[in-house]
C-alpha cells in the first residue's frame, strides 16, 4: 500500500467516488462525514413513524452517466440496483417520445419524428434543432441562456418539451440556465451511444445504491469511513495537512461550496478559489411522497406532468417494490413555496387525483425540501477546478468544473478526477 494517507472530507457521491478509486489503487484513505448517513444530498431517509425507506430526493440517471454506473456496479458486484429502460418520455398532456433500438443518433431522431402529442411542424423543428447542434459539435462560441438558445423554436414545443427537459436536467429555469451545459447533456445522452439515452431509476434507496456499498469497499481495502465526524478546520504542516488531529498527505474537500469555503480559512493561496465559491446560488427540489393503498399503480415508473405544480411523478411500487407509494417532484422555487407541508401534499394529491384518478387523500405523506439541492446552473458560471493552487489539496463536488450540471454523474466524475490527480503524483 502507498505511504500516502488521503483525507476525504464529505461522504457524499463525490467523496466516496474518490475514496473508492483511491482504495482500488491501494492508497490509504479516510472519509470524514458529518452526518450519520452516507450519501450527502442523495441519501436514504426513514419515515419518522413508519420506518419506510425514502430518499431525500428522487433521482433519475441516464445511460450516459457511465462513471456513476460503473462505480455502482463495482461496489455492488452481485446485483444491478437499478431499473433500466430505453428512452421513453410520457406526459399526462399527451406528449410521448419512444426511442427504438437503432444506433445513436438515429434512435433519438426517430423518437422526435414519431413523437405523439405535437404537430408535424413541431417534430421537424425539434429534429432541425438537434441536427443543427450536432453539426456544430454541440459547442457554442459563447454561452447564453437556454431561452436564448431556443429562440427559433415554436413556443408550444418549448413549453411542452424543451423547458421541462431543461428543468429536469439542470434544475434551473431556462431563462437563466446555461445553454452550453444543456447542450452537453443532450450531446452525451441523445447522440453518442444507443444506450446513453436509457432512463435509469435506482431500485434501492440512494444510500444503498452507492454510498453504503462504497464504504464497505473502502473498508475492505484498508480505508476508514468515519460518520458523525464534522471537520471544522484544516491546517497545513510539514507533511501535508492536519485533519481531525491526524496528519494527511492529501486532502479532497468534497463538501458543498459554502462549507468548503469555511474549511479553507487557515490555508494560504486559496483566495481566488474562495471567491469562486461565493459566486454560487442554489435551487431547491421538493419531493412529495404520497402513500396510497397497495393496489394504486401508475402505468409507468416515471411520468411527466405539464401545467401542474409537480413536474414529474414516480411510482416507487414499480421501481422500489413499495406498492402504492408515489413520489412527486417539484424542481426549483415557485408558488408552492408559500404552502405549508400538509397543504402542499394535499395540493399534489389533488393534482394526481385529477390526472390519474388516484384517491383524493393519501394514507400518509412526507414532504422533503432540499433547499440547496443543486447549484443554479446559470449561463457563463465560472466553476472552480478540482486541482487548486495549493499542492495536494483538491475540490470534489458536482459544482466543480465539468460538462454537467448538478447531477450524481458530475459528482462522481469530480471525485474520480481528484483521485486520478493524486495517483498521477504517485507515479511521478
Amino acid at each position: 500500500m502507498s505511504t500516502r494517507h488521503v483525507a476525504v472530507i464529505g461522504g457524499g457521491y463525490a467523496g466516496l467516488a474518490a475514496a473508492v478509486t483511491l482504495a482500488r489503487h491501494d492508497v490509504k484513505v479516510t472519509v470524514y462525514e458529518a452526518g450519520k448517513i452516507l450519501g450527502g444530498r442523495a441519501r436514504q431517509l426513514l419515515h419518522p413513524q413508519l420506518h419506510t425507506s425514502l430518499d431525500n430526493g428522487q433521482h433519475l440517471l441516464l445511460g450516459a452517466y457511465q462513471t456513476t454506473l460503473a462505480l455502482a456496479q463495482l461496489v455492488n458486484p452481485d446485483t444491478t440496483p437499478w431499473l433500466r429502460t430505453p428512452l421513453q418520455l410520457w406526459t399526462q398532456c399527451g406528449l410521448q417520445l419512444t426511442a427504438p433500438s437503432l444506433p445513436a443518433p438515429f434512435n433519438t431522431l426517430f423518437a422526435l419524428l414519431t413523437a405523439q402529442g405535437i404537430s408535424t411542424s413541431h417534430r421537424l423543428a425539434a429534429v432541425k434543432f438537434m441536427l443543427k447542434h450536432r453539426l456544430s459539435g454541440f459547442k457554442l462560441a459563447q454561452d447564453r441562456t437556454v431561452t436564448q438558445l431556443l429562440a427559433d423554436q415554436p413556443e408550444h414545443l418549448i413549453k411542452l418539451l424543451w423547458e421541462p427537459l431543461c428543468l429536469a436536467a439542470l434544475n434551473t429555469p431556462a431563462a437563466t440556465a446555461s445553454a452550453q451545459v444543456f447542450l452537453n447533456v443532450l450531446r452525451d445522452s441523445l447522440t453518442r451511444g444507443r444506450q446513453d439515452s436509457d432512463l435509469i431509476i435506482p431500485t434501492v434507496d440512494l444510500s444503498a445504491f452507492f454510498p453504503n456499498p462504497a464504504a464497505d469497499y473502502v473498508r475492505q481495502h484498508g480505508g476508514e469511513i468515519l460518520t458523525g465526524h464534522r471537520i471544522k478546520r484544516i491546517a497545513s504542516d510539514a507533511h501535508g495537512y492536519i485533519v481531525n488531529q491526524i496528519s494527511h498527505s492529501d486532502v479532497i474537500c468534497a463538501v458543498a461550496p459554502h462549507q468548503a469555503s469555511a474549511l479553507m480559512t487557515e490555508l494560504p493561496g486559496l483566495e481566488y478559489v474562495k471567491q469562486q465559491l461565493t459566486n454560487f446560488s442554489y435551487q431547491p427540489i421538493t419531493t412529495i411522497y404520497l402513500q396510497y393503498p397497495p393496489d394504486v399503480r401508475l402505468e409507468r415508473a416515471m411520468t411527466g406532468l405539464n401545467g401542474t405544480c409537480a413536474q414529474w411523478v414516480f411510482d416507487r411500487g414499480i421501481s422500489h417494490q413499495q406498492r402504492g407509494l408515489l413520489a412527486a417532484v417539484i424542481s426549483t422555487a415557485g408558488a408552492h413555496s408559500i404552502l405549508n407541508r400538509d397543504a402542499l401534499a394535499q395540493h399534489i394529491a389533488n393534482e394526481l387525483h385529477q390526472t390519474f384518478g388516484t384517491p383524493s387523500t393519501p394514507i400518509w405523506h412526507q414532504v422533503v425540501v432540499e433547499k440547496r439541492a443543486t447549484f443554479s446552473c446559470d449561463a457563463s458560471l465560472a466553476r472552480p477546478s478540482q486541482q487548486t493552487p495549493l499542492a495536494n489539496f483538491y475540490l470534489a463536488g458536482d459544482y466543480t468544473a465539468g460538462d454537467y450540471p448538478a447531477t450524481l454523474e458530475a459528482a462522481t466524475q469530480s471525485g474520480v478526477k481528484c483521485a486520478h490527480l493524486i495517483l498521477a503524483n504517485l507515479i511521478h
